[in-house]
């Protein structure tokens, strides 16, 4: 079966007016192994835009390839040479880890191009010619009413922001209990590697680190003022995960997990919504060497959802990106990442994947999940989380498994499963969303962020901690939640998903549920 797939790690945006009044829980595509939930919608509600600067009509058929060499030095003459010959056009190179970006239409570069000495692997990064510039409006999401505005603040207690009532996510994990010892310091940098992030929204705008902000799709910094934020047409994605992060405590709006932190946008996507691996390779280089102490990774790398490392085109995907993510935590980042929406196992012997590639013509695939990685989730170093929804439980949702899941956050689930306490109204989770507006989103892509978030406080406690030691401190701090057994999200008497494991470590929650009040105080 071929089902067309959301690229980012993936959530769909639920207008908040919408959802007060009927708690319908959109979600991300499923495929024939995953529950689908009552009431989903099946894809994206906007489109990404971004296009390569350098395109022009005479890159019509061109691809994008990385070329990965020896790390620390510049290309050697006899690698520029070979690229240039083979029909290749450098658009930049990340020396300090052997990752060359190029563009060439010669559909044997790769190929031709992998035989020559000193280059270790190379491949490209797409099915589809680079795209011309272009956007696809497929509707905003509906502004929160000046009546529900009100109605949400005159229900807020003391202290509270307008919306933050609505958010049963931040108790979930002691985070209400945690502001008040501390928002976060405002020294440390979670950058948001995603479909770009709306600093001009209120909630984001006093927390927002400029510096650490950039647009990576090229595959090459574009530092231009706002080149970090979405248009109108594109996905509010980055900008809900942003306010989930950091939005501000000042009396507006809703509250993020870790309100005193600064959040940046490194935007990665292009206009169709895929992150491509030059993109992504440049946003871990650029939080390496901007100060970012936590990434946070909602998404998949395109456009394959595993990267099976015995195809030379997606082995040199995988050690693109592996290359990137190491090098950003040797310079003192966390790298989170959000384990995705098609309640697979992925401790699996075997997983059939009927999307990828999603640029091109996909195909049932039958997978290793230890041999072909989800990038960068199943990265080595990089913290994966796990989704639950407001009774604490696994979303129906959520990828799992025993050994790769890090920690559980929430990331809501249908409200018909799992119900929070009034005053919250959905299931899902309350964010920013671009022209100072709020709505809902779920998704694993709602859970990662909120670890992240935590990782931040983790940082703001432990400002000298290493990456090694903060990631010691989420594991050993996450509340240990035993596996759900047997796991029934709809109630009809079939089993949805089998958790393994202990209750201390287990394929559902991993070490545990993320505990912010303790990333404060121990």
């Amino acid at each position: 079966m071929t089902v067309v797939h959301p690229r980012f790690r993936r959530a769909i945006t639920i207008p908040l007016g919408m959802t007060m009044a009927t708690a319908m829980a959109f979600l991300p595509t499923a495929t024939a192994s995953a529950s689908v939930l009552p009431d989903t919608v099946h894809g994206v509600t906007g489109t990404v835009n971004d296009v390569l600067a350098s395109v022009g009509k005479a890159d019509a058929g061109a691809l994008s390839y990385v070329v990965n060499v020896r790390p620390g030095k510049a290309p050697s003459a006899a690698v520029k040479k070979a690229i240039a010959d083979a029909g290749g056009t450098i658009v930049t190179s990340y020396d300090q880890i052997g990752v060359i970006v190029v563009h060439s239409s010669n559909p044997d570069f790769a190929k031709t191009v992998r035989k020559v000495k000193g280059v270790d692997s190379a491949g490209n990064t797409r099915n589809a010619p680079l795209p011309a510039q272009s956007t696809e409006d497929l509707g905003a999401p509906k502004a929160l009413t000046a009546t529900e505005l009100a109605a949400a603040k005159a229900k807020a207690d003391a202290g509270q922001d307008p919306l933050e009532n609505l958010q049963w996510d931040l108790p979930a994990i002691k985070a209400d209990k945690a502001h008040e010892k501390t928002l976060g310091s405002g020294k440390v940098t979670v950058a948001v590697i995603d479909t770009g992030v709306d600093d001009t929204h209120p909630d984001i705008a006093p927390n927002f680190d400029r510096a650490a902000s950039v647009n990576c799709v090229t595959g090459k910094p574009d530092t231009a003022d706002g080149a970090w934020r979405p248009s109108t047409s594109e996905s509010p994605h980055g900008t809900h995960v942003a306010g989930e992060i950091a939005a501000a405590k000042n009396g507006v709006g809703m509250t993020g997990v870790a309100p005193g932190v600064k959040v940046s946008g490194i935007k990665v996507s292009t206009t169709a919504g895929y992150f491509y691996t030059e993109a992504v390779v440049c946003g871990f280089m650029w939080a390496a060497t901007h100060g970012v102490d936590v990434t946070n990774n909602s998404y998949y790398t395109d456009p394959w959802y595993f990267n099976c490392t015995d195809d030379p085109d997606q082995k040199a995907l995988v050690d693109a990106v592996s290359r990137a993510s190491r090098y950003a935590e040797k310079k003192g980042v966390v790298n989170v990442a959000a384990a995705g929406n098609e309640n697979y196992d992925l401790a699996a012997d075997e997983i059939t994947d009927p999307v990828s590639p999603n640029d091109g013509t996909p195909s049932d695939r039958v997978v290793d999940p230890s041999k072909c990685l989800d990038i960068p989730t199943q990265l080595p170093g990089v913290v994966t989380v796990a989704s639950t929804g407001a009774k604490g439980i696994k979303s129906s949702f959520s990828n799992h498994g025993l050994g790769v899941i890090d920690v559980a956050a929430p990331g809501g689930d249908s409200t018909a499963y799992q119900t929070p306490a009034p005053p919250a109204t959905s299931g899902l989770i309350l964010g920013t969303l671009p022209g100072g507006k709020w709505g809902y989103m779920a998704g694993t892509s709602m859970a990662s962020p909120h670890a992240a978030a935590v990782a931040a406080l983790i940082k703001s406690t432990h400002p000298y901690a290493t990456p090694a030691l903060v990631k010691a401190l989420l594991y050993a701090e996450a509340d240990a939640t035993p596996c759900t057994d047997p796991y029934d999200i709809n109630g009809d008497g079939k089993v949805d998903a089998v958790c393994e494991g202990s209750k201390n470590r287990n394929g559902f929650y991993g070490w545990g549920t993320v505990d912010a009040l303790d990333a404060v105080t121990k």
